[in-house]
């Protein structure tokens, strides 16, 4: 058996090659280092960092900052308000986007092109927010946790995408169920979702993502300081507060004057994304394998 000869590659490839990898390398480095300044800037002494320059390497490495959040109470009420909004809303519109989908996939389904055509009108008009904001208050959410989850519970987008995995389940699985004695919510649980696993996760992480970074509705319909969000923290901070604001609650400022403004509003930045960060890289296949499953027919 002979062995077939390497492909020789020529000096015009291989100058191509290179140019590919240093156009991706520069693309790679200006995505990440954002991230990594913010980082190293909230790890690095108040006095060094003001220098400004960039950040390979934290400067005089010290924790103060992190110290000094963490100190107040703010924080962990904006913390603990995120993490339940993010969950209980993934959740909630997880369910409620696969109980619209599954109904819409159905050929049997009558009206269902109506019904889809009704959802695909909201992605091209909303009522704008000061009939938003008025619907809001007429059902007494004002100031009410629910606010942050209700309003946004599904996504069309999302709704969508999750209809066209579901359009791909071949129709004999469910008309096999249907023989067997089973009604369409057991063949939506045992049957439709577990084949839809890599879609549903798509969608929760497209809603988790979402909900983590809104504060639109932290802003306009909640003032109740026991309920603020994380980012709404985070843009108080960064517009007006600075780390008077945020340690305003700190009994002992002796160590806090040492940090400028600058330090705390990049402290408090990395504590916001980082959670994202470490989630994402577990979740991350699911995307393209989630949202290209059923785009293309043949």
């Amino acid at each position: 058996m002979s062995r077939s000869n390497p492909i020789k590659t020529s000096a015009a490839d291989k100058i191509t090659n290179w140019i590919i990898y240093i156009f991706l390398a520069l693309f790679v480095f200006s995505t990440i280092y954002p991230f990594w300044h913010v980082l190293m800037y909230s790890i690095s002494d108040s006095g060094s960092a003001s220098t400004g320059g960039l950040f390979f390497y934290p400067r005089d490495f010290t924790l103060l900052a992190y110290k000094m959040l963490f100190k107040t109470r703010t924080i962990f009420i904006a913390y603990g308000n995120t993490i339940g909004k993010t969950l209980f809303g993934t959740a909630i519109s997880v369910v409620l986007t696969a109980l619209t989908a599954y109904p819409l996939s159905l050929q049997r389904f009558k009206g269902r092109k109506f019904i889809s055509m009704m959802i695909f009108l909201t992605m091209l008009f909303s009522g704008g927010i000061i009939p938003t904001f008025l619907l809001i208050k007429s059902v007494g959410l004002l100031d009410k946790f629910w606010v942050y989850i209700l309003p946004g519970a599904m996504s069309a987008y999302n709704m969508f995408i999750l209809r066209s995995f579901f359009q791909t389940i071949p129709p004999s699985l469910e008309e096999s169920a249907h023989m067997d004695g089973a009604n369409s919510l057991q063949i939506l649980y045992k049957i439709v979702i577990p084949l839809s696993l890599p879609s549903l996760a798509a969608i929760a992480m497209f809603y988790g993502v979402g909900n983590w970074n809104s504060y639109m509705d932290g802003v306009l319909y909640v003032n109740n300081p026991k309920l603020q969000l994380l980012q709404v923290y985070l843009l108080q901070l960064i517009a007006s507060a600075g780390a008077k604001g945020a340690l305003s609650d700190v009994t002992s400022l002796g160590e806090a004057s040492k940090l400028t403004d600058e330090t705390m509003k990049m402290t408090t930045i990395a504590v916001s994304v980082i959670p994202v960060l470490f989630v994402y890289p577990f979740l991350q296949k699911y995307y393209v394998k989630g949202v290209m499953i059923g785009s293309v027919k043949g």
